[in-house]
């Protein structure tokens, strides 16, 4: 089984991006700047480095540190525990990880909110972030961190990014090529033997990443299915016969397939 998994599979969890929770989370934000959600604010240019890491440090404490996984994550991890599967998801937020999913059958194309890069970047290596994020929140006043926590690259003293993908400067260390040669082997392998693709929570912002890949990947097997659930699911007339198309809540249905 090759899991796609997209921003629809947190969402579906109850990770939240706008509306009350950006407000109570972010009203400080919302009223200096008219920013409505998390989103959109994380493309917003701060006037210097104290207040964006006020915001991004807060922002990756609530999701990535704080908020755990919930139901929806364990009722997938019960149907794929005992099955030959891998997964491939473009969601930085390390739900796989903290879901206690087996690190080896992961591939997070996109980066993790957990981790800082050179913006340069100057070099190839990610950092852990816990640390300095908890810091920041702690220390944070009228939307603004001491200057002195701002980060620093520890090898060029330039600025620090958070290593998620927006354009080539995105750092892919070691351990991004690791997880893509296995995710690799798993497909070279799968290419012509009886596979489900399950598409989860994936829609039209990256598609080249997942849901292409999962078409062409069905079209080519004639041994494959492909199956895809979320609330604007389709699959292509090409593949129809071999495509299970369910245009639901993502949580319910995983609900009532892991009890079953």
């Amino acid at each position: 089984m090759l899991i796609g998994a997209g921003a629809g599979l947190s969402a579906a969890d109850g990770f939240e991006y706008g509306g009350a929770w950006f407000q109570e989370h972010f009203g400080d934000f919302a009223a200096a700047y008219g920013l409505t959600d998390a989103y959109t604010a994380g493309f917003y240019p701060f006037p210097d480095e104290t207040e964006k890491w006020a915001y991004w440090s807060r922002y990756i404490n609530h999701n990535r540190y704080l908020k755990e996984p919930g139901s929806v994550y364990q009722d997938l991890l019960t149907l794929v525990r005992d099955k030959d599967y891998f997964v491939l998801t473009t969601n930085v937020d390390h739900c796989f990880q903290r879901a206690h999913f087996d690190k080896q059958r992961l591939f997070y194309t996109q980066g993790d909110y957990g981790l800082w890069q050179c913006a340069t970047p100057c070099h190839q290596a990610t950092y852990d972030n816990h640390d300095q994020v908890v810091a920041m929140v702690a220390q944070q006043h009228d939307r603004h961190i001491p200057a002195e926590l701002v980060p620093r690259c520890p090898r060029c003293g330039g600025r620090m990014t958070t290593n998620l993908r927006a354009d080539d400067t995105f750092v892919q260390d070691p351990g991004w090529y690791t997880a893509a040669k296995r995710y690799q082997n798993f497909v070279s392998e799968a290419a012509q033997s009886r596979i489900l693709l399950l598409e989860l929570g994936v829609g039209m912002n990256t598609p080249a990443i997942i849901k292409y890949p999962f078409w062409r990947m069905t079209y080519h097997n004639p041994r494959a299915h492909y199956a895809t659930v979320s609330l604007d699911a389709v699959a292509p007339k090409q593949i129809s016969e071999r495509s299970t198309v369910v245009q639901a809540d993502i949580a319910s249905v995983l609900r009532l397939l892991a009890g079953a």
